[in-house]
């Protein structure tokens, strides 16, 4: 699940994994902590341009490349074959203020294949009037894939933005209602 640390006044420097995988969109790189839990993901080679988008309080002070991350490297390479549903139990570790926080774990309950709106994520945040508030949260998603903001669009059904660049988040999207 994406949520808060439950001691947020703990700074982490410690050594953090990251591995790199082949995907149709590309390489994929995810980092994670000591205990497994992904800190940052995202289509790139470079882990420095993932660890920039760790929270201060989270972000390791090294990275250890690995070959694989177990689990992780395999609910990534899982997904891209096919199994949508193989990111939904990986372990995401974020830390922002509490909408954010709690937009990430909204997210994280969109269904592959069943898109919705800024708008519709917003109202399912509990904050209906905030669309810009959860474009936001979907802009400062650190742990692409596994806290799928790709699966949020503008309310005419257009693409809207994303990290990664709007043709791996069409790409996604595709792949989704395909399966």
């Amino acid at each position: 699940m994406t949520a808060p640390s439950a001691t947020p006044d703990v700074t982490h420097t410690g050594t953090a994994d990251f591995a790199t995988v082949d995907t149709p969109l590309g390489p994929f790189t995810t980092i994670v902590a000591s205990d497994g839990a992904v800190l940052a993901s995202g289509w790139t080679a470079t882990p420095d341009e993932l660890h920039a988008l760790i929270h201060p309080t989270l972000r390791p002070g090294e990275l250890r490349t690995r070959t694989e991350l177990g689990a992780v490297t395999a609910a990534v390479t899982d997904y891209h074959r096919g199994d949508l549903t193989a990111i939904d139990t990986v372990v995401v570790r974020q830390r922002s203020g509490e909408f954010l926080g709690h937009a990430w774990e909204v997210l994280r309950t969109v269904r592959a294949g069943n898109p919705i709106s800024y708008t519709a994520f917003a109202a399912r945040a509990g904050r209906p009037a905030a669309t810009r508030a959860a474009a936001g949260a979907c802009a400062r998603n650190a742990a692409a894939l596994f806290v799928p903001c790709h699966r949020v669009l503008r309310t005419d059904g257009s693409l809207g933005g994303f990290r990664w660049g709007l043709p791996a988040k069409r790409w996604l999207l595709d792949h989704e209602s395909a399966g």
